[in-house]
């Protein structure tokens, strides 16, 4: 079915025949009525976002188009990128940023940010930049590590390249950032007192380059190189965080990294102390992302319906 002429009966029929066992429509009822109507709530509905790698499952096989009109109707209003293909394509081939820019549109929903490898932008920094225009993004950034040179030189030497990326996009009006994961916050080979987040961070000219903390990953990171809170990153740089990874981790001694990652809500990082520490200090954008494969995911099955549950949870959280 090409995209043109997918309407929502087609919708429907290939979402249940991607294993959505239970319909989100069925879900999205059972939100309560305080979870429609505000109030107190520590991440504002029209900023609770997706990171578009959980549902990268349903992106590649339905397209943007069936998966921004289902995000739309969960409730999301925010979309951050992780690439602009996922082999998706319309009419037969690859469909282009500016159509995915209609999409948006078509379905009222905002484009954050997006994930673009650290690469692309040292080797194609202005047609990223253009892709970020086109899609009216604000911010455009990266999941890479600074660098694999764990050393302080190394972590210096990324800062200033990054520096210089930030510089670039700043002309174009844009925020260019990181996203960590748990390696950033270990300590420095040559230097096991100095941690290689806290270089990165002091090194970095802060009206240039920011920052998207992961939660989990740096929960992850405290768990493994004990000795900081990640809040503490936020409340003393507040401008520097305008998005935030909100994914959630259940406890698990067994697992190296401390966290098995699960659905917002079914696992126990500290949100409530977490968002009410940086609530209020400076705006962020709250963006759920889940790791996990889709096809691992808990009964019913599926990334469609592990987004809708996220999305309840998040609503769910009052100040």
């Amino acid at each position: 079915m090409s995209h043109s002429s997918y309407n929502r009966r087609g919708f429907l029929r290939t979402a249940a025949g991607a294993t959505v066992a239970v319909s989100a429509a069925a879900l999205a009822g059972s939100l309560p009525a305080a979870a429609s109507q505000g109030g107190g709530r520590l991440v504002p509905q029209n900023q609770i976002g997706i990171q578009l790698y959980s549902v990268r499952d349903k992106v590649s096989q339905l397209g943007f188009r069936a998966v921004f009109e289902e995000l739309s109707r969960i409730g999301y209003r925010e979309i951050e990128f992780a690439g602009y293909t996922q082999s998706t394509s319309i009419l037969g081939r690859q469909i282009t940023v500016p159509e995915i820019a209609q999409l948006l549109k078509d379905f009222g929903l905002k484009a954050v940010g997006s994930h673009v490898g650290l690469n692309n932008f040292r080797t194609n920094l202005q047609a990223e930049l253009d892709n970020a225009e086109i899609l009216g993004l604000k911010h455009i950034g990266t999941a890479n590590a600074p660098t694999n040179v764990n050393t302080v030189a190394g972590y210096q030497a990324a800062a200033e390249e990054f520096n210089r990326i930030g510089a670039a996009a700043a002309e174009r009006g844009l925020k260019f950032y990181q996203h960590n994961h748990a390696g950033e916050f270990a300590f420095a080979t040559d230097r096991p007192d100095v941690r290689l987040y806290d270089v990165f961070f002091d090194n970095t000219d802060p009206d240039l380059v920011y920052l998207e903390m992961d939660v989990y990953w740096a929960y992850v990171g405290q768990y493994r190189f004990p000795g900081f809170e990640p809040a503490d990153y936020i409340t003393r740089a507040p401008h520097r965080y305008p998005l935030l990874h909100l994914k959630d981790g259940d406890e698990n001694p067994a697992n190296p990294n401390g966290y098995d990652i699960v659905e917002f809500g079914a696992g126990d990082l500290p949100y409530d102390r977490f968002l009410k520490r940086v609530n209020g200090r400076g705006r962020y954008h709250g963006i759920w992302e889940q790791d996990t494969a889709p096809a691992t995911l808990p009964n019913p099955p599926g990334s469609f319906a592990a987004a809708l549950r996220s999305y309840q949870a998040l609503s769910e959280l009052r100040g």
